[in-house]
């Protein structure tokens, strides 16, 4: 998906979310940090998108700890909120905890369920995750033709030169 998509489609997705009418729960766990300021997102998809934001602003090791604070919650109320948090956690590239593949089945009951209201927000996370592992699947690739080719000049130096 293009950078300038994406950022339409978030955009869309938060005022949809804005006017939604859904309430937190108890058991949807804290609220991430918002710029002082600025009030709480109305409706669990706004609120999602925010907490998208903070986690992605987490240093390495409040990132650690968010995961293993979600992960317990999820553990203990299995909310839908709840399961959206632990699936972005899950797919935030370049940690310990990174498992795209668990993140898209953490994602599924939303995904099946179309007339919930975290329906379009799942999917936006799974097209996301699926294009994120997409690219990482390329840049693989591309790093063993790369590995190949170096491979190839230091068996035969003068090939460059035959060209």
């Amino acid at each position: 998906m293009r950078p300038g998509v994406r950022v339409v489609t978030i955009v869309a997705i938060t005022l949809a979310g804005a006017g939604c009418s859904f309430l937190r729960g108890p058991d949807a766990g804290p609220e991430p940090k918002v710029r002082a300021g600025v009030a709480r997102p109305a409706g669990d998809v706004a609120y999602l998108l925010t907490y998208f934001e903070y986690v992605h602003k987490l240093s390495a090791a409040d990132l650690a700890k968010e995961y293993d604070a979600v992960r317990l919650m999820f553990a203990n109320s299995n909310a839908d909120t709840m399961r959206v948090r632990y699936a972005m956690l899950l797919s935030v590239p370049g940690t310990a905890f990174n498992d795209d593949t668990r993140a898209v089945e953490m994602l599924e009951p939303l995904l099946k369920n179309v007339e919930g209201g975290l329906h379009t927000l799942a999917y936006l996370l799974s097209a996301q995750i699926q294009e994120q592992r997409r690219g990482q699947g390329l840049q693989q690739k591309l790093e063993a033709l790369k590995a190949l080719e170096k491979n190839l000049i230091e068996r035969d130096p003068g090939a460059l030169k035959r060209r």
